[in-house]
């Protein structure tokens, strides 16, 4: 089992019934094949104040998920983040990484 198959299964079991993503990170595509609903949005830091309302409007019974890609993803979405975070709102973010073969290459 792959990382994504064995998060999205993760999610399945703690009952999260959709989750929120920006392209591309390769979790949206297992959590659509294990019957998770995927909503795509267009800017990160949308998707994440959509997972933090999903928190906030069920009093923390079901925590918001927002997927998005490593890099300039996971910066656009740092100031939903941070206000989650002030307000103490529960939410699950699951930024994507660089493929393992290409971790700690330096840059060309």
């Amino acid at each position: 089992m792959k990382g994504a198959a064995a998060v999205a299964e993760i999610l399945k079991r703690e009952g999260v019934e959709f989750l929120i993503g920006y392209p591309v990170n390769p979790i949206i595509e297992t959590a659509a094949q294990a019957d998770i609903r995927t909503i795509i949005v267009r800017q990160e830091r949308v998707g994440l104040h959509m997972a933090d309302a999903v928190s906030r409007l069920t009093s923390g019974r079901r925590i918001g998920v927002f997927a998005m890609q490593h890099g300039p993803g996971a910066e656009n979405a740092f100031g939903g983040v941070a206000q989650a975070y002030a307000d103490s709102s529960p939410i699950v973010v699951l930024p994507a990484g660089f493929p393992r073969r290409l971790a700690g290459i330096p840059p060309s």
